[in-house]
């Protein structure tokens, strides 16, 4: 198999195996499968943690106002009494006004927590120094158990606008947000290597040759823009263990050559000062 070692940018993804065989088009299609939804699991894991200290989702009509507010407008939040999680609720109010304020018991908390440390373990780009590849059963199984710990935890459900119910039902709305630029859509990512973008066309033998124990870096971008900089040689690390040693080196032959001058070895011992 050849290992693909997935960057975007400057940034390590993850591994991802296949044969030189394999149709550039194909391969992008299955990377990107893996790209998005681990991005997917990224974004669950970042608003179950709000989620966990603040409970659930405001309607959008009443986000970011006043208690007092909220009562002279006469407005009701219909999910107050239906998205109570398991064991009861403790007050933390959301300083931002986006979520109710009342949040999981210490247990439930923790068991959102705990599966969203597990959940980003799962995805970690570290994966790719430990060597493990990551596939789309990988990332759809830490997917699985942060619905599993959401229905644990709120068995009535959430808000369908809650952005974590939103991802659970696959209806998120990215529009407008940072989180949209990272998407990738199925068929308008390439493929970079070597500096060149992999035509679809191709296979990645015409590019890499007919050897399956290759190992390359590879670099995501969207079709259209403009091409990924090259990998570096050498990392920051290996270029400041470099100059370290020359640095040794230099000073080495500084102290041999100052050894060398003038008549200090006639005072060495092995010099016969009788003569």
């Amino acid at each position: 198999m050849v290992r693909l070692h997935l960057k975007k940018g400057n940034d390590s993804l993850f591994l991802h195996d296949t044969t030189v065989k394999q149709n550039v088009a194909e391969l992008v299609s299955d990377i990107l499968a893996v790209y998005d939804l681990r991005l997917k699991v990224i974004r669950l894991c970042d608003e179950m943690q709000s989620l966990a200290k603040h409970g659930h989702f405001m309607p959008p009509n009443m986000q970011g106002l006043t208690e007092d507010q909220i009562e002279e407008l006469k407005l009701h939040d219909e999910y107050e009494k239906i998205s109570i999680p398991q064991g009861g609720s403790v007050e933390c109010p959301d300083p931002i006004g986006r979520r109710s304020g009342k949040a999981p018991n210490e247990a439930m908390a923790e068991v959102i927590m705990k599966t969203i440390t597990d959940a980003k373990e799962g995805v970690s780009n570290k994966l790719t120094a430990v060597n493990k590849t990551l596939t789309v059963k990988d990332v759809q199984d830490c997917l699985d158990k942060l619905r599993g710990a959401i229905m644990i935890v709120y068995p009535m459900k959430l808000p369908g606008y809650d952005p974590v119910q939103a991802e659970i039902d696959n209806c998120e709305d990215l529009s407008g947000t940072q989180a949209s630029l990272e998407v990738i859509e199925k068929d308008k990512g390439s493929l970079w290597w070597a500096g060149k973008e992999l035509m679809p066309e191709k296979t990645l033998e015409d590019y890499v040759g007919k050897n399956e124990k290759t190992k390359i870096v590879v670099k995501l971008a969207k079709k259209g823009s403009q091409a990924p900089g090259r990998e570096q040689q050498m990392t920051e690390d290996q270029k400041k263990q470099m100059m370290a040693w020359q640095y040794k080196k230099q000073e080495e032959l500084k102290k041999l050559h100052t050894a060398d001058d003038g008549d200090d070895y006639y005072n060495s011992p092995w010099a016969n000062q009788t003569l």
